[in-house]
């Protein structure tokens, strides 16, 4: 049976952390909200269910048969090894999953530069707010998040250019959709970010340029970057490293 992926139609959002680890595994699976008999009331009524017993709170979540997952990192870890997109030993597992987490953490803060108040508010009602957080995200927390996934990659031992181990992982793939997104939303801020990071920049590139991703990529199911995402582009948010 194919992987049913929910998440929200129209936008990227957390959900392409999941897509591309499908694509890039050539996976059979269904956009649910994208599939025009199917939809987004559908996932709704998963999430407000009554008698679902692993209820989600939001999406993404993942269904494969009986199984129900939600969470980026949680069904990351699931599909992981069922993809062939994990490391073999435990000990590198789990820090690939402490390291997705992490991710989650870094995308969590980039939502928060265009809502720091509330998600219920629209980002005209925190102007003012977004500005200054953005302006403390830029400075610090951006070069933080990624000076860290930059020594990691430095000082994994196998040193082939991935973070975990000597091949591709899904925390490869995820990395690759957080700089995707940071160039989309804060150009300015990441000018140079090829010689402030050169090790994620050569991997941005090698992820880019994988056969199955490069025509994910080319194709209608890669949505674009826009203003409904967690990837927002605000030239007033954006500022020089």
């Amino acid at each position: 049976m194919a992987f049913e992926l929910y998440y929200w139609d129209g936008i990227q959002g957390r959900g392409e952390f999941i897509r591309l680890a499908l694509e890039e595994t050539g996976s059979d699976y269904v956009d649910v909200t994208r599939e025009p008999d199917r939809g987004t009331d559908e996932m709704m009524q998963i999430i407000n269910s009554s008698s679902e017993a692993h209820i989600p709170f939001a999406p993404p979540f993942l269904r494969d048969g009986d199984q129900l997952v939600s969470h980026v990192a949680n069904i990351l870890f699931y599909l992981g090894p069922r993809l062939g997109l994990a490391p073999l030993d435990e000990a590198s597992r789990w820090f690939a999953n402490g390291l997705q987490l992490t991710i989650t953490d870094f995308v969590a803060e980039v939502h928060d530069t265009h809502h720091p108040i509330a998600t219920s508010k629209y980002y005209e009602d925190q102007k003012d707010e977004a500005k200054a957080r953005s302006f403390e995200f830029v400075r610090n927390r951006l070069p933080k998040f990624l000076g860290y996934f930059e020594r990691v990659l430095t000082q994994n031992p196998a040193q082939g250019g991935h973070l975990v181990g000597n091949g591709m992982t899904y925390v490869d793939l995820s990395m690759f959709q957080m700089i995707e997104g940071l160039l989309y939303a804060f150009p300015k801020a990441m000018t140079d970010h090829e010689f402030r990071y050169p090790g994620l920049a050569r991997l941005h590139r090698l992820v880019r340029n994988r056969p199955t991703i490069a025509a994910y990529l080319a194709s209608p199911r890669r949505l674009a970057f826009n203003e409904s995402g967690i990837f927002r582009r605000y030239p007033e948010l954006d500022i020089d490293p």
